[in-house]
């Protein structure tokens, strides 16, 4: 089950206007998830910048890395993507 949020462009203007919090974030190519990730989000969204073929993001912000890590396992597994 993927993220109930619209994409957003992964750019520089998107990664600027992100928190630093953790976070479990989707990265995709229209409309499409090819990444589950978790990390500090704007940390993770640079490297994604630079390095990913992935055009969209969107995240959900979490307390901490465990409860990022477990959102992101569910994610994953509804995705399959495991």
């Amino acid at each position: 089950m993927p993220l109930a949020k619209r994409w957003q462009a992964l750019d520089r203007g998107t990664v600027a206007g992100t928190p630093e919090r953790w976070a479990m974030y989707e990265l995709g190519n229209d409309g499409e998830i090819v990444e589950i990730g978790v990390g500090v989000l704007r940390d993770e969204l640079k490297t994604a910048l630079t390095y990913s073929d992935a055009t969209q993001v969107r995240w959900e912000t979490c307390q901490s890395q465990a409860q990022a890590e477990e959102l992101a396992a569910e994610h994953r597994e509804r995705a399959e993507l495991d």
